[in-house]
């Protein structure tokens, strides 16, 4: 008997295609994949466009300051003289990195501790947990204020590493890093502790699988989903904190270029010339609008009941 095409059975869809599908119907999400795309790819190619102008995004000419728009100049000059397009560019470089990169160590850190205190349970669980609510009681904001303004040099470090104009991007990183694992520590133990209740995990524990291979084998690729949303989301938070550690003069330090301390820069020359200001906060404020989309878009598309 044939069926007909109705009750036909129609080919399987690999779980890939039924992700992206679900992913292309925000628009929003795609919309903020490309833009995130496009400014990546501007970033990374920052000294090709200053080459090809013929600036030094650091060097400052002050016969050249606050000039207009030309082909010189796409985007004019700022108070120092220096291109601002090719400021902008390794500005993204900066925040960008500092976004991916401390949204991701966070990521590690909190899907660790979140898949142990899980899997484990008892005290060990108490006490990451109460670890992790001490974390979140904390001000985060004078927090960072206040480890961002050690000075390096007394802490007994090398003058030649606590002098490095790229201490303050790492140092930027690690601090941000050692307090933005909890939200992901959270959801990661929450579905730990669903997953181990599961007939493939007492499957695999009735085969003599460890503790160590259940974790890493069984229960974290199943728990994918809720680390990727959380980073991604995370990683607009992570921009706008750098954008502030800078505004104060404690992230990134002058002439290397940020969003954040170029918004300082501007304070002086808001009146005169307010475009110093409007540029690089237009990019902070696109940038995280566009993780913040995409991250719904991910939720919406890793939810195995939007159909």
């Amino acid at each position: 008997m044939t069926l007909t095409a109705p009750y036909a059975l129609q080919p399987a869809q690999r779980p890939a295609h039924l992700l992206w599908r679900r992913f292309l119907r925000h628009r929003l999400a795609v919309a903020s994949l490309l833009l995130l795309i496009l400014l990546a790819l501007l970033a990374l190619g920052a000294p090709l466009v200053a080459a090809l102008l013929g600036h030094d995004p650091n060097a400052a000419d002050l016969l050249e300051r606050l000039q207009p728009m030309s082909l010189s100049h796409p985007l004019g000059t700022d108070e120092l003289g220096r291109d601002l397009l090719s400021r902008l560019l390794y500005g993204g470089r900066v925040s960008l990195a500092v976004g991916l990169a401390a949204a991701l160590v966070s990521a590690v850190i909190g899907t660790a501790l979140g898949l142990i205190a899980g899997y484990f349970g008892g005290k060990l669980d108490g006490l990451l947990m109460r670890l992790t609510d001490g974390v979140i009681a904390l001000p985060l904001l004078p927090l960072l204020i206040v480890l961002a303004a050690v000075d390096l040099n007394k802490l007994g470090l090398p003058p030649s590493i606590a002098n490095d104009e790229s201490v303050s991007l790492y140092r930027m990183i690690a601090i941000i890093s050692l307090v933005g694992w909890t939200t992901v520590a959270r959801l990661v133990r929450g579905a730990t502790l669903t997953l181990r209740e599961r007939d493939f995990v007492r499957a695999a524990l009735a085969v003599g699988a460890g503790p160590w291979r259940i974790m890493m084998v069984h229960i974290l690729p199943n728990a994918v989903s809720p680390i990727v949303v959380a980073t991604t989301l995370s990683v607009g938070n992570v921009i706008l904190l750098e954008s502030v550690l800078s505004f104060l003069g404690l992230g990134v330090q002058p002439p290397a270029a940020s969003w954040g301390n170029m918004l300082t820069n501007a304070q002086e020359t808001i009146w005169s010339a307010p475009l110093l200001a409007v540029y690089p906060g237009l990019l902070i404020f696109a940038t995280v609008i566009a993780f913040n989309f995409l991250g719904d878009g991910l939720q919406d598309a890793l939810d195995p009941r939007s159909e």
